[in-house]
C-alpha cells in the first residue's frame, strides 16, 4: 500500500464505550442545538470518527478535540490535516484540566458523546471547572439524562440530581435511538444541555461537607432525614435544625440540601 494517507479500519472498542454516530439526520440535529460560530471556544470530547467534528470544523475552524482513543487521534489528524487551527490532543478527559483553554470573554463551551462508564466521573471532574464554562452538550444513555435532570419525588431523582443541578440549569433536548450508531448500543441515548449557572443560586457554606452530606442521604434513600444525619450530629443538635426531620432525601429539592448542610455546618 503506497498511498500515504491510508489508515486501516478502525473497529469500535468495548473497553472504550465507543459506538459511532453515523445518522445525518442526528447529526444535523446536534449541530442546530449546539449552533457553534466562528470565535467559539469550543472543545470535543470524544470526537470518534469525527462525524459531529467535521460539521462543526465547517463554523469554528479552530474546535480543540481530546481523544482517549490513539488510533482515532491517527485517523482525525489525517481526516482534518486541512484545518489548520483545530487542535487534538491524544489524553483522557478526566486528568485534563480544562482552565487551561479558558481566557476572558471566551468561556469554554463543550461537547460529546460520553461513554457510559465514564459519564459521572466526568461530569463531576468538569463541574470542578464550571465558571470558566458556558454550556456542555453531551450524548448521554437516556437513564442517566433522567436522573441528572429529575426532580424531587421523582424516583430518578437522587445524588445525581442534586450535584448536577447545584452547578447547572439541566435541559433535556432529543432522543436519540439506537439505530443512529454503529454498532447499535442496546438503550436510546439522549442529548442533554448544561448550563453552568453564573452565579450559583443557592451556596453551599462548604462544598466539600454538602457533597458528603448529600451522598450519605441518598446511600439509603428511603430513612428519613433524620435517620440519614445521626452519624453526623448527636439528637440534641439535630434538634436545632428547622427542617421537617420526617423527609425522605428524595423529597428535598437543591436549595434544601443547601440550607441543611449549611445549617448542620453550624453546628459541627
Amino acid at each position: 500500500m503506497n498511498d500515504s494517507n491510508w489508515l486501516p479500519v478502525h473497529k469500535a472498542r468495548k473497553r472504550f464505550g465507543q459506538n459511532f454516530l453515523v445518522d445525518s439526520d442526528v447529526i444535523n440535529l446536534i449541530i442546530n442545538a449546539i449552533q457553534p460560530k466562528k470565535d467559539d471556544n469550543l472543545i470535543e470530547i470524544g470526537a470518534g470518527k469525527g462525524a459531529i467534528t467535521e460539521a462543526i470544523l465547517d463554523n469554528c475552524p479552530s474546535l480543540k478535540i481530546i481523544e482517549l482513543d490513539r488510533d482515532l487521534v491517527l485517523i482525525l489528524k489525517n481526516k482534518f490535516k486541512n484545518y489548520d487551527k483545530c487542535k487534538i490532543q491524544q489524553g483522557d478527559a478526566l486528568k485534563v484540566d480544562f482552565r487551561k483553554f479558558f481566557s476572558t470573554g471566551f468561556p469554554l463551551r463543550i461537547i460529546g458523546n460520553l461513554p457510559y462508564n465514564i459519564t459521572t466521573p466526568l461530569l463531576f471532574h468538569l463541574l470542578e471547572f464550571h465558571e470558566c464554562i458556558s454550556d456542555m452538550h453531551f450524548m448521554l444513555q437516556k437513564e442517566v439524562v433522567d436522573r441528572i435532570s429529575a426532580s424531587p419525588g421523582n424516583k430518578n431523582y437522587g445524588r445525581l440530581s442534586v450535584m448536577i443541578q447545584y452547578y447547572c440549569n439541566v435541559c433535556p433536548l432529543f432522543l436519540v435511538p439506537p439505530s443512529a450508531f454503529s454498532p447499535s448500543p442496546k438503550v436510546d441515548s439522549m442529548i442533554v444541555l448544561l448550563c453552568p449557572y453564573k452565579e450559583i443560586p443557592h451556596v453551599a457554606e462548604n462544598l466539600k461537607f454538602f457533597s458528603k452530606l448529600v451522598r450519605i442521604c441518598f446511600q439509603q434513600r428511603r430513612k428519613t432525614i433524620r435517620n440519614s444525619i445521626k452519624l453526623l450530629l448527636s439528637e440534641k443538635n439535630i434538634e436545632k435544625l428547622s427542617i421537617d426531620l420526617t423527609l425522605r432525601p428524595e423529597q428535598l429539592n437543591v436549595a434544601q440540601f443547601v440550607n441543611l448542610s449549611n445549617q448542620i455546618g453550624l453546628l459541627l
